[in-house]
């Protein structure tokens, strides 16, 4: 992706933004992600780390929890972003992981997924692309 729309440099500040509070003293890996319902609104999330490592949680995973908190369990994604910087601040590049990719398919059957690719611009992606066959009861 060369161009980026003014609405996905929104969310990619945000994720920016999100990114800076994030609690992660033993990766040393900061990731923020933002993301844009189906109504408009924006909404953010940091990873937290902790030494309980199972007890912890990514940023897409916190960013739809806020979103759901505020908008209620019918929120739908409409577009999510990731971004991520290590402890010697380089930007790696980072795709959600398979647990959250299943949790934006569920809350955005239709989304499309921003991250920095390997080339170190940033790639958009549709959710079902990333999991083409979620999980689903």
């Amino acid at each position: 992706m060369t161009g980026i729309e003014d609405l996905d440099q929104e969310l990619l500040d945000h994720a920016n933004q999100a990114l800076r509070h994030s609690h992660a003293p033993y990766s040393r890996l900061s990731v923020g992600a933002a993301l844009r319902s189906v109504g408009g609104r924006i909404h953010s999330g940091c990873n937290v780390e902790s030494a309980a490592f199972p007890v912890g949680g990514c940023a897409e995973h916190h960013a739809i929890a806020a979103a759901v908190r505020a908008e209620g369990s019918a929120m739908r994604i409409e577009r999510i972003a990731v971004l991520a910087v290590d402890g010697d601040g380089i930007t790696p590049p980072i795709p959600p992981c398979g647990a959250c990719r299943q949790l934006i398919r569920e809350f955005g059957p239709d989304a499309v997924v921003l991250f920095r690719g390997s080339e170190g611009g940033i790639e958009q992606h549709r959710i079902v692309d990333l999991l083409p066959h979620s999980f689903t009861f």
